[in-house]
């Protein structure tokens, strides 16, 4: 039986690129908050500005926009990151364009980070009652892009500044999680973070806490801890 491995180093310095502005805080929020309280440097892109997230036909999408930015920023607080940025793109309509990787390669090339998060864009169909959303989809494989070759090789993207090569990938909401961090210490920065994105949840807030704390309990039962998030790692350096 092949033991689960728990990463516990802490990189000097994150990114975490995410499409919508409550997905690190559920994908990899305790995550996070642990490498930001061990010192390290964490950063986050959100590439949409959330406008169409809510069943309601009359809002609008505007000032659902302003209000996820707000909320973004409440758990960006409680997480600890050192900065977060909204790229502000259509929600709903990410597309792998070269002006978004170009984006992309530029955060990573003035960041310097030497661990990045995202999406796993490979992760589609979850059971019979979910199927991942597109512009998780289309942020995980542009973040891939962004990361290898271009942000490490200097002919691409010229413009965006000096290479710069990360050196592993961590792809959050995964099939296939081939390491697990332990969250117990932060779980409850994380249940925080996830439920200032109040715009997301229904009136009753309980359920929230509940399906985030189940959700980290089931995966760190295959880790061997109270509480964990899982990943597919790559390494992107010899």
């Amino acid at each position: 039986m092949t033991v689960p491995e728990l990463v516990d180093r802490v990189p000097r310095r994150a990114l975490a690129v995410y499409a919508h502005p409550d997905d690190a805080d559920v994908a990899c929020g305790g995550t996070l908050a642990w490498w930001a309280e061990a010192g390290c440097e964490v950063h986050l892109v959100v590439c949409t500005d959330g406008g169409r997230g809510t069943t309601d036909p009359d809002a609008s999408c505007q000032e659902l926009a302003r209000r996820r930015a707000k909320e973004l920023a409440e758990a960006a607080e409680i997480i600890g990151l050192a900065s977060h940025r909204n790229l502000g793109l259509p929600d709903g309509e990410l597309e792998d364009t070269r002006d978004l990787r170009g984006e992309l390669v530029g955060v990573i090339r003035q960041l310097q980070p030497d661990v990045v998060c995202g999406h796993d864009p490979t992760a589609i169909f979850f059971g019979q009652h979910y199927f991942n959303h597109r512009d998780h989809r289309t942020a995980g494989w542009a973040l891939l892009d962004a990361l290898a070759p271009a942000a490490a090789l200097p002919q691409y993207f010229p413009e965006r500044g000096y290479a710069h090569r990360v050196d592993v990938v961590y792809l959050s909401g995964t099939l296939e999680p081939n390491v697990w961090v332990d969250i117990s210490a932060t779980i409850e920065r994380k249940v925080g973070a996830v439920l200032c994105h109040q715009s997301q949840l229904a009136e009753d807030h309980g359920w929230a806490r509940e399906a985030v704390l189940s959700r980290a309990a089931e995966e760190g039962r295959r880790a061997g801890v109270p509480y964990a998030e899982g990943f597919r790692r790559l390494y992107l350096t010899p």
